[in-house]
């Protein structure tokens, strides 16, 4: 039971959400949007969408500029 979250793998657990993923990884970035497979999924639904097994997962952060 596997994903690759950003080409690199990574372990997965059944009912595994965003959120849940987004803990593992301890970095400061502001992740707006992720996308599994081909499907975008914004904040506000990270609670709700569960990450399949076998899922291709890529953490696309906020980017500001000024």
């Amino acid at each position: 039971m596997m994903i690759r979250v950003n080409g690199k793998k990574h372990s997965w657990c059944d009912g595994m959400t965003i959120k849940d993923l987004l803990k593992d990884f301890n970095d400061s970035h502001f992740y707006a949007v992720v996308r599994i497979n081909d499907k975008y999924v914004s904040r506000p639904n990270f609670e709700k969408i569960i990450i399949p097994d076998n899922s291709e997962v890529f953490l696309i952060p906020m980017i500001a500029g000024g």
